[in-house]
């Protein structure tokens, strides 16, 4: 059976929050979506609280991801060990609250594993190597399906980790960079993989961030806290079509949303 899930890249903002309520649900109707991941991690600019993680459930999500920014709102601290949809990098320390991996019901008796990774390469040096803590949660965690979003920086690092599981997971994606990159593509061994998925904010932006911000930034002013941009706004995201019997990628389909 071939079985459509869609993942969607790092939600920017209440503006992005409220692009994703008002499209996200007529997008997974047009695609035939069976399971949908969000990555909300800037849905507050930095950080996320549980009043918005609820809104993005209702808007659609099965799932949360997360990064770097994780903790930025502390409120979401008792959310993440309370909520399992809900997933902060499995590499973080072993002290940090939540979980970083589950296995949830995809229907048709399919059982669905989501892995959330953080890389090192520039980003979070303290975080566990996500090449060790994968191989452990892939024997921990066995699936009819399994999903991974790595937020990182580097590409070498999300193409490595990429070839490194291609065949053992269903497909990875990689968040964090906010611009969609055009190398989706099903690897040899059939797993279905992009370096970024994109993000879902402000299109007239750094990242999200005003530009006039991000360049006060960049000429070495005081930029101050983060402002997200106004609207409009896009949704970036990829459709990964999966084959229920191998458990591996047919075809990956890049999506942008204006």
């Amino acid at each position: 059976m071939q079985y459509r899930i869609l993942a969607i890249g790092d939600v920017v903002g209440e503006n992005g929050l409220d692009m994703l309520s008002r499209h996200l649900r007529t997008i997974k109707a047009q695609f035939d979506i069976r399971f949908t991941v969000v990555n909300g991690e800037n849905i507050s600019g930095l950080g996320i609280t549980p009043k918005q993680a609820e809104a993005a459930f209702a808007a659609g999500a099965d799932v949360i991801t997360l990064g770097n920014h994780t903790f930025n709102r502390v409120q979401i601290a008792r959310y993440l060990d309370e909520n399992p949809y809900i997933l902060r990098p499995a590499n973080f320390t072993g002290r940090s609250p939540g979980r970083g991996c589950g296995v949830y019901d995809g229907g048709d008796g399919l059982q669905i594993a989501v892995i959330n990774l953080i890389g090192r390469c520039e980003l979070w040096f303290n975080a566990d190597n996500p090449f060790t803590t994968v191989d452990r949660l892939l024997k921990e965690h066995p699936a009819d399906l399994t999903l991974v979003d790595f937020h990182a920086e580097a590409t070498s690092e999300k193409l490595a980790m990429a070839y490194y599981l291609d065949g053992r997971v269903s497909a990875l994606w990689g968040t964090h960079t906010h611009v969609a990159t055009a190398d989706e593509q099903v690897l040899p061994q059939g797993t279905g993989y992009q370096t970024d998925l994109g993000m879902t904010g402000p299109i007239r932006s750094v990242l999200g961030i005003l530009p006039e911000q991000s360049i006060e930034g960049y000429l070495g002013g005081l930029p101050g806290r983060y402002q997200v941009a106004e609207d409009p706004c896009k949704i970036c995201g990829s459709v990964f079509t999966l084959n229920t019997a191998t458990g591996l990628c047919t075809g990956v389909e890049r999506l942008e949303i204006r």
